[in-house]
């Protein structure tokens, strides 16, 4: 068995809802001492987001083009920019949300340690300090 087996699809696909504009592709995937490791691309187009999200495993991520934002669950202003590396811990209490606020494609390479079998991420619904009342009808 070769040591890394390369996904059978070479083009990125959209991930799943609730991600907008993002697409990736696994450039290998291998499960050693009780890990898996996932090698993957993602771009995520201008206006577009992963949705609230956390990870079972931890991951590593270099910003490979575009500036990242990635607030976590206390919705502060963070900036990931082109040539950063950054750790994403694993866990609910970590989750957050990757988007695109500038004009040119985000791209990040990821490369995830998971538990064996687990998702590559967890949906979550946004924290209250990112929802924005609706004005609506509302009397001012």
């Amino acid at each position: 068995m070769p040591f890394f087996r390369a996904d059978p699809s070479r083009g990125f696909r959209p991930n799943a809802a609730p991600a907008v504009g993002t697409a990736s592709r696994v450039l290998f995937r291998r499960t050693l001492a009780g890990r898996e490791f996932v090698l993957r691309q993602t771009v995520i187009e201008p206006g577009g987001d992963s949705g609230w999200h956390f990870h079972d495993g931890t991951l590593f991520v270099l910003v490979t083009g575009g500036d990242l934002d990635h607030p976590g669950l206390d919705c502060l202003p963070v900036t990931k920019r082109r040539g950063r590396v950054f750790r994403e811990p694993s866990g609910r209490e970590h989750a957050h949300l990757a988007r695109n606020g500038g004009t040119k494609p985000v791209k990040l390479t990821v490369l995830y340690i998971d538990p064996p079998g687990s998702p590559l991420s967890r949906s979550v619904p946004p924290p209250p300090c990112a929802t924005v009342p609706d004005s609506g009808d509302a009397a001012h």
